[in-house]
């Protein structure tokens, strides 16, 4: 077998690199990577996590509350705060002369939300001061993920309306019918729209399990707080049932005071 000048033998091709298999889908990865990187450049800072984080009770808040949450400078969270304005995370309005940021939608929540429980150490890191520890334990039995319950308060709702098949999570998530009709008795608007769905599974970061969120969570929600029967406490994201509403979930689901308590320790 003769050899070329390279040493290879004469009748053996030189291997070329193939050519893309399919350039629209290297397109559209093309377009897909630096946006990609951008949105993680925009969370991989304390502050600005911190911010996406608290901005998660679904309020608007000012730079300088913010600032204070975050113990920063308020020219440090403007500068954080443009960020994730141009990045598209927050939206901005402004009222004389305050500037009032919020997460931009439901779906920017869900992401925050998501990837804290992603974060999550599998074990908790205990609290280094009383009161730290009283608001994370404030926040585990009961809080609002952006627009819907969360903590053990979240989660024993939805593990109560799986039991009376109200929600189903055997076959993906999903409202029954029996569970449309419960929640349209009590007032719920169950609405759909193309952006949101009527029930999704949101993984809760303390609990470990799935909470109800979308539409139908959304407006348990807004129902139970509007009805009194869970307050808000203090000024992140915390809520507890009231006497009134232990007595009302109770009554409806099942769920027994004893559900809703952190457990005791043996």
């Amino acid at each position: 077998m003769d050899a070329n000048h390279n040493g290879r033998p004469a009748d053996v091709p030189v291997a070329r690199a193939a050519a893309p298999a399919d350039t629209a889908a290297a397109g559209a990865d093309g377009d897909t990577i630096p946006r990609l990187a951008a949105l993680a450049a925009l969370l991989a800072d304390e502050t600005r996590a911190g911010v996406c984080l608290a901005l998660l009770d679904r309020r608007s808040w000012t730079g300088g509350e913010l600032a204070r949450h975050c113990g920063v400078a308020p020219s440090t969270i403007s500068e954080h705060l443009t960020r994730l304005v141009d990045g598209g995370l927050l939206i901005q309005e402004r009222q004389g002369r305050h500037r009032y940021v919020r997460l931009a939608d439901p779906a920017v929540a869900r992401m925050v939300e998501d990837l804290a429980a992603y974060a999550m150490p599998p074990t908790r890191t205990p609290p280094t001061s009383l009161r730290a520890h009283s608001a994370s334990e404030a926040m585990a039995r009961g809080r609002t993920c952006y627009d819907h319950l969360a903590g053990r308060l979240g989660v024993a709702i939805t593990d109560a309306m799986t039991t009376r098949g109200l929600l189903r999570q055997d076959a993906g998530f999903a409202l029954s019918p029996a569970g449309v009709a419960w929640l349209t008795d009590l007032g719920a608007d169950l609405t759909e729209t193309r952006k949101r769905p009527l029930a999704r599974p949101c993984l809760d970061w303390t609990e470990r399990r799935p909470h109800l969120a979308g539409t139908a969570g959304a407006e348990l929600c807004r129902l139970i707080l509007d009805q009194g029967w869970a307050e808000r406490i203090g000024t992140r994201r915390a809520v507890r049932p009231t006497p009134l509403g232990r007595t009302e979930l109770e009554r409806l689901l099942g769920i027994r005071p004893a559900d809703l308590d952190p457990p005791t320790a043996i």
